[in-house]
């Protein structure tokens, strides 16, 4: 009864099983089915040992040698047919025992309930005076993200890799938040509404996005969000007109940077969008997120990529791989197969200067997470390209 799954046992009892049913109503009172249980157990092996002194006595009369004998002999007996080989069963099968078992064990309580309503008070009294907190029903405990995250592993037999993968990304949708998946703002593809009209009109003909950030002044400082369909027309005449394009611009939706996955994706859903703007604490533009971004975080990359978005490493002949400094480190960890330490940084290049805590140069090597690092090219104060190579093991420890 107590090795039973509970999450089964919900399962069958959901099912309208009625052994189930029954069985679930008994665990949701412990005190009173351990006490019937250990009632009726203690009744049963002092009453087997009271008739083995008794046959001893009628056979052998008052001989301690018979007596001593025959209390061991009935010791064992209890110990391997009453004790552990039931119990093994039980542990090994609780779901083919505990079923058939609760039509048993509820008349039992019901026939047991004076002396164990005694017998459990007086528990709950001496617990109380203890100051010990006791929660009978177990299915009452709620369960820790950590601990579904075992659960899941634990059901590596009953599912796919695949499935099992996409159901672990899920549960951690609720501690990433969208800071770690977005594409950075030096990365983002958008309009500047100053520009000439012919530039416009070549940017978004060769752009590889449907929506597109529209700006004036400076990238910052976006005014709009330019959906490619609906300047489809305008594109039909000769000279793009900057009034119009102004007047089909989408309302930008800004994104705290702190908000977790699944929030952010149950607020696309809710407003019927598919792309944030993501700022900071002080209302600075520091990315932008997509839905894509999210689901790619439950069910993998997608091969629908830009040419900008792809390229991101070269594996070279050494098996040292050559990296761009603005590479995610999640995407690297979750491609690569690499364990790179994930914290403030989100990109190698940010994990580096993390690190170094200075601007370094081409040519500088260091070592992070066992992992040696090379910078091979530096561009605008950040690094452009780095070698990494495998993973070192760590030394053994010495023993003095």
């Amino acid at each position: 009864m107590m090795a039973i799954n509970r999450y089964r046992l919900n399962h069958l009892i959901r099912k309208g099983n009625r052994s189930a049913k029954l069985t679930g109503r008994l665990l949701s009172k412990v005190d009173k089915l351990l006490g019937s249980i250990l009632f009726g157990n203690t009744l049963l092996n002092v009453a087997a040992a009271a008739v083995t002194n008794i046959v001893i006595l009628r056979l052998f009369g008052t001989n301690d040698l018979a007596i001593l004998f025959g209390t061991l002999a009935i010791t064992f007996v209890l110990l391997v047919f009453s004790e552990i080989m039931p119990k093994v069963i039980a542990a090994t099968y609780p779901e083919r025992v505990a079923l058939p078992s609760s039509y048993l064990l509820a008349p039992l309580i019901t026939l047991f309930h004076p002396v164990v309503s005694v017998a459990t008070g007086l528990v709950k009294g001496i617990l109380r005076i203890l100051r010990i907190n006791i929660q009978t029903d177990q299915s009452k405990q709620k369960m820790t993200l950590e601990e579904l995250r075992g659960l899941v592993l634990d059901a590596e037999h009953f599912m796919p890799r695949k499935h099992q993968k996409m159901l672990l990304n899920l549960v951690d949708l609720e501690r990433t938040t969208v800071n770690d998946v977005m594409i950075p703002r030096n990365q983002i593809e958008a309009l500047d509404i100053e520009a000439d009209p012919a530039e416009l009109r070549q940017q978004i003909i060769t752009c590889h996005h449907t929506l597109l950030p529209v700006y004036t002044d400076a990238p910052n400082n976006i005014i709009g969000i330019l959906h490619i369909k609906r300047i489809l027309p305008l594109l039909l005449t000769e000279a793009l007109d900057i009034a119009q394009l102004r007047e089909i611009l989408q309302e930008a939706y800004f994104v705290p940077s702190d908000t977790p996955l699944l929030k952010q994706l149950q607020q696309f859903q809710e407003r019927h969008v598919r792309m944030g703007l993501v700022v900071d604490e002080y209302g600075e533009l520091l990315g932008l997120v997509t839905l894509e971004n999210i689901l790619e975080e439950i069910v993998g990359d997608f091969t629908t990529q830009s040419p900008a978005q792809t390229g991101k490493f070269l594996r070279q002949d050494d098996g040292s791989l050559l990296l761009e400094g603005s590479s995610s480190l999640r995407d690297l960890n979750r491609k690569l197969g690499l364990h790179l330490p994930l914290g403030e940084a989100k990109t190698l290049n940010g994990l580096i200067l993390e690190h170094l805590q200075d601007i370094p140069e081409a040519g500088t090597s260091l070592k992070i997470g066992n992992y040696p690092i090379e910078i091979i090219q530096t561009q605008d104060r950040a690094v452009k390209v780095a070698r990494l190579f495998p993973a070192q093991p760590s030394p053994p420890l010495q023993r003095e």
